[in-house]
């Protein structure tokens, strides 16, 4: 196994660490960056959310570029959510206790199980997201009676790269397993790769964070694809069937 990491800059340490103990060879290309978004056009975001019954952080980035906006000052009165583990771990960093969602599905529909989130009833609720994120979330936040807003603290885009020298050097190394942390990963990565090498890309093994990325990959093509139900590393290496 061969294994290509596709997170942003930074965001690969754990699962480098992990491989590199247990003798897996692997290849790091970012294929997302992440940058803050205006603070002066979203002020009235930030107003939301400093009043806010509820705030909802869909990932680490979220905590990142929200926490770096507010200074690190959070509200008191405010329960915090975080999706994953990895979310839930960025707020602990900061001395924030939030609840998560269950170990067992760390996404969007594990954390509409949670019983505190099921009577919310004209509680008003920020989620707190990239820009054009899920929108499943907050459409069943709406329909159980919350009043939803977002703030989009950041903003995604594809790194600048040469496709012909990436891709020449995956297959030079082998790559037959490819670590998909987002839908947005997905979609950089089948952009990337031309027509003519889309056999090779359908021939590797595709680890996705949830069901709906599943369905995408599957929608473009992709036929050899496992859900690992979370992003984290636990459940990253529990899809590659290497013991944690």
């Amino acid at each position: 196994m061969k294994v290509l990491l596709t997170r942003p800059q930074g965001r690969n340490q754990s699962m480098i660490e992990a491989l590199n103990e247990k003798g897996v060879s692997h290849v790091v290309t970012p294929l997302l960056n992440v940058q803050a978004t205006d603070i002066q056009l979203h002020q009235s975001s930030i107003e939301q959310f400093n009043q806010a019954d509820i705030v909802i952080f869909i990932s680490t980035n979220a905590v990142k570029f929200a926490s770096k906006a507010l200074n690190n000052q959070f509200p008191d009165s405010a329960q915090f959510y975080a999706v994953g583990e990895a979310t839930y771990q960025a707020l602990l960093a900061l001395g924030i206790s939030s609840q998560k969602a269950p170990q067992e599905c760390q996404q969007t529909e594990g954390l509409l199980t949670l019983e505190q989130l099921h009577h919310i009833s004209n509680k008003n609720i920020v989620i707190v997201r990239g820009v054009g994120g899920r929108e499943a979330l907050a459409e069943a936040l709406t329909f159980r009676g919350g009043i939803v807003n977002y703030w989009e603290a950041y903003q995604r885009g594809c790194p600048q790269l040469d496709k012909n020298s990436v891709i020449r050097g995956w297959q030079n190394a082998e790559i037959d397993t490819i670590v998909v942390t987002s839908g947005e990963i997905l979609d950089n990565l089948i952009k990337l790769v031309p027509k003519e090498l889309f056999a090779w890309l359908r021939a590797c093994h595709i680890i996705v964070p949830s069901s709906r990325v599943q369905e995408q990959a599957l929608a473009n093509g992709l036929q050899h694809v496992t859900n690992a139900k979370a992003a984290n590393c636990k459940a990253v290496l529990s899809a590659l069937k290497l013991s944690v």
